[in-house]
């Protein structure tokens, strides 16, 4: 007799424990909860939508027919439309080999126009204008890495600090929308360049963002040895470090302050966030070293994020009170409103929680509508039965593409 062909849920199982992922990770890198996948895998939830399918088998490595052999060929939106798409064809191959066989040097754009441009495409990036900084970073990826090997001496550290800064870019840009594979690689190779540009904050930066990298996706002991590793090292020689260092170590503090609160470390999560203050005091307002916006607001609004992590809703929302936002990004902004969401909800005042979140998409639409973490806050909303009718919350839902 012929075994019956595994079903749905038996392959998402196979394949997310292949890739070493629990249900809750797998849950966290599609902007779903635990108890959803648990009842994918169980067959007791369909998944009908191909973009669902499709984000499924994206984060499992396999292609949509593997998991479904009855889906389209095609997604119905064309994938080569989509930013992620431009960003992982800017870094897929190596980079010297257009170099190596071209039989000659190809000439290395100006520094600081290409260090120029890159700051631009950052500008787009805390506005949460996705679409509109990828076209700029794409191209900028495969001009900095042929300069950087064919630049003047002279000039290749300032190539290179141009390079990560990019790099980095592309990391965040993945990580909003939960893209770890490519948001990992993005890091290692900022890293990389990083070092080459001879400049010690911006390694720090580089780790800073690795480490939001495995923060966002529930992997809390690489993302406490990333943020701990760059911390203890600018640590040791913190009595000669300059501002833009000084802002690094601080950034540092404040990511492990949120890698302690999730693992429920609450002391040292606090006491990260001491250290912070102290540097943010001595760094001040205004800045923006390596595009990490540290400094008082950002240590508050980070304070907020850790009292929602370990379930104070009431200390969080007094703290959330007293913040000025008004010198931060678009971006910043609008990650402190999604705080500000969890933290009515977990008091399950759910309008506060909506208004909250309506108005941090008003912001930056992209970053919420492409969120992990809003897209779990909505669907839980949604099961509230008393708010499940609302209009603004049923429109949030269609917009960030959440299925209750």
């Amino acid at each position: 007799m012929t075994d019956p062909l595994p079903t749905l849920g038996e392959k998402v199982v196979f394949n997310r424990k292949k890739r070493g992922l629990s249900q809750v990770e797998l849950g966290r890198l599609i902007g779903r909860s635990e108890s959803w996948v648990s009842q994918v895998e169980r067959n007791t939830r369909k998944v009908d939508r191909l973009s669902v399918l499709a984000q499924v088998a994206d984060v499992l490595g396999v292609p949509v027919s593997d998991l479904a052999p009855d889906a389209p060929a095609e997604p119905v939106e064309a994938e080569a439309e989509s930013w992620r798409t431009l960003l992982r064809l800017a870094l897929t191959g190596h980079p010297t080999l257009p170099l190596l066989f071209a039989g000659t040097a190809t000439a290395a754009p100006p520094v600081g126009d290409a260090q120029g441009r890159v700051d631009e495409a950052w500008s787009l990036v805390h506005a949460s204008r996705y679409t509109d900084a990828v076209p700029a970073l794409a191209p900028l990826i495969s001009e900095l890495e042929t300069a950087v090997r064919s630049a003047a001496p002279d000039q290749r550290q300032a190539v290179a600090r141009a390079l990560a800064t990019a790099y980095q870019a592309v990391t965040e840009l993945f990580v909003k929308v939960g893209d770890i594979e490519g948001a990992w690689l993005a890091a290692d190779r900022a890293l990389f360049a990083a070092e080459h540009a001879g400049n010690l904050g911006l390694v720090a930066a580089g780790h800073h963002r690795l480490a939001h990298t495995f923060l966002s996706a529930g992997r809390l002991q690489q993302a406490r040895h990333a943020a701990t590793v760059a911390a203890d090292a600018l640590r040791s020689g913190s009595s000669g470090l300059g501002v833009e260092a000084q802002s690094a170590l601080g950034a540092l503090y404040l990511i492990q302050a949120i890698i302690y609160a999730r693992s429920g470390d609450r002391r040292a999560a606090w006491q990260a966030i001491g250290e912070a203050e102290t540097l943010a005091a001595v760094v001040g307002s205004g800045r923006n070293d390596f595009n990490l916006e540290f400094g008082p607001a950002n240590v508050t609004l980070h304070a907020v994020a850790v009292a929602v992590e370990l379930g104070d809703a009431g200390d969080a929302l007094d703290r959330a009170g007293r913040v000025d936002t008004a010198g931060l990004s678009a971006e910043r902004r609008s990650r402190f409103l999604v705080d500000v969401a969890r933290a009515h909800a977990q008091r399950r005042d759910r309008g506060e929680a909506i208004a909250a979140l309506l108005e941090a998409e008003r912001l930056a639409p992209e970053q919420i509508r492409g969120h992990p973490k809003v897209r779990v806050l909505v669907r839980d909303l949604l099961q509230d039965p008393e708010w499940r009718s609302d209009q603004d919350l049923r429109a949030l839902a269609d917009r960030c593409e959440v299925v209750a």
